[in-house]
C-alpha cells in the first residue's frame, strides 16, 4: 500500500484511473468503516481505479481536544497495516494542523480531492463532514461532483443491538469492560500492538515474567487486567493474562501493557506482537506490598486460564 503524508506526493499516489475515495478518522476499523470499505473496493474494481482513504495524523478530534484527547483504538502503524490488509491500495494521511483545520469547502474539493487524488467516486458514512468548521456536507460533495466529474455514495450506519456503531460507541465499550460487546462493534476482538521491550524484570522476579509493550497512545481505551491471546510468536494463538495502567503499587506513573504468557519463557525482546483483549477481570488496584500483589496475580492468572479454556 503507498503512503502519502504530503500534498507534494498527491499526483504519484493515485494511479492513471484515478481513485475511489473514501474519507474518515477510520480508528478500531470496525463494522461500519467496513461497509464502506468494502463499497470503495468493489467500486473500485468495476472502474479500475485505485481504492484510496484519506484520513489525518492527530485526527480532528484530537487536534481540538487538547490535553484529554478520545482514546485511540489504533495507532497510526495498526492503522496502516489493518487497511492494508484489507485491500486498500493507497492511504492519504496528512497532518491535522491550523492549516488544514482552516481549509474551506471549495479548496478541500479541488486541491485535495479532484487535482490531488483524481477522484472518480467518492464514499463517505451518513454522518459525514468536512472542511473549516465541519462546514461541508454530502450536499456540497455532490454538487462538486457534478461540476467534476466525480460520483458520491453514501453508506448507511451499521446497527447492533440497537446501537449505531461507531468508534466512540467502541471506546465506550472498552472503557465499560465489556469486551464482549465491542467485539459486536469490531467483528473481532479488541487488540492492540507493538513491539517488545525491556522493562524492569519485576515480573520475573515474582514468578510472573512479562512482555511490555508501549502503548503509543495519549490515552489508553482499555485500562486494567485482562485475560488475553497473543499472535506474532509463532503459527497458533498463545494464551495469557495481561495488564493495562500505571502499576500503583510500585509508583509506576507511565501506563504500559504487560502480557504474562501461560507456560512460554522465550526470549522474545524486540518481536513485534498482537495482543487479543478476551475478558476483563478487574480495575488496576494499589496492593500494601509485592507479596499481596503476587497473591492476587495467582487468582487473575487461574480465572484467565479458565477463561480461556471455556
Amino acid at each position: 500500500m503507498k503512503l502519502s503524508r504530503t500534498r507534494d506526493s498527491l499526483p504519484r499516489l493515485a494511479g492513471p484511473a484515478g481513485s475511489v475515495l473514501t474519507i474518515g478518522a477510520y480508528d478500531g476499523l470496525h463494522l461500519g468503516h467496513r461497509r464502506i470499505l468494502d463499497r470503495v473496493l468493489a467500486e473500485a474494481r468495476a472502474l479500475g481505479a485505485d481504492p484510496v482513504v484519506m484520513s489525518f495524523e492527530p485526527t480532528p478530534k484530537e487536534f481540538f481536544s487538547g490535553e484529554r484527547p478520545p482514546a485511540r483504538l489504533m495507532r497510526f502503524r495498526e492503522k496502516f497495516q489493518a487497511l492494508r490488509d484489507y485491500g486498500i491500495r493507497a492511504f492519504f494521511c496528512p497532518r491535522f494542523d491550523r492549516r488544514m483545520a482552516d481549509i474551506g469547502v471549495k479548496e478541500f474539493v479541488d486541491t485535495l480531492l479532484v487535482d490531488g487524488l483524481r477522484v472518480r467516486h467518492l464514499v463517505v458514512g451518513d454522518d459525514f463532514r468536512f472542511a473549516r468548521r465541519r462546514s461541508g456536507g454530502v450536499e456540497d460533495l455532490v454538487r462538486a461532483g457534478e461540476r467534476a466529474g466525480f460520483n458520491v455514495e453514501q453508506v448507511p450506519s451499521v446497527v447492533v443491538d440497537g446501537v449505531r456503531v461507531s468508534s466512540s460507541a467502541v471506546r465506550e465499550a472498552l472503557a465499560a469492560g465489556d469486551m464482549e460487546q465491542a467485539r459486536r462493534f469490531l467483528g473481532r476482538y479488541y487488540r492492540m500492538c507493538g513491539r517488545v521491550i525491556r522493562g524492569q524484570r519485576l515480573g520475573r522476579s515474582l514468578g510472573y515474567p512479562t512482555a511490555n509493550v508501549n502503548l503509543c497512545r495519549r490515552q489508553s481505551p482499555v485500562m486494567g487486567i485482562f485475560a488475553v491471546r497473543v499472535d506474532g510468536l509463532g503459527d497458533t494463538l498463545l494464551d495469557g493474562v495481561a495488564s493495562v495502567g500505571t502499576r500503583p503499587t510500585v509508583d509506576g506513573t507511565k501506563p504500559l501493557l504487560e502480557v504474562h504468557l501461560f507456560d512460554f519463557d522465550d526470549e522474545i525482546y524486540g518481536r513485534y506482537i498482537g495482543v487479543e483483549f478476551i475478558a476483563k477481570l478487574r480495575d488496576e488496584a494499589r496492593f500494601p506490598d509485592l507479596g499481596a500483589l503476587t497473591e492476587q496475580m495467582h487468582v487473575d492468572a487461574a480465572q484467565a486460564r479458565e477463561i480461556l479454556a471455556a
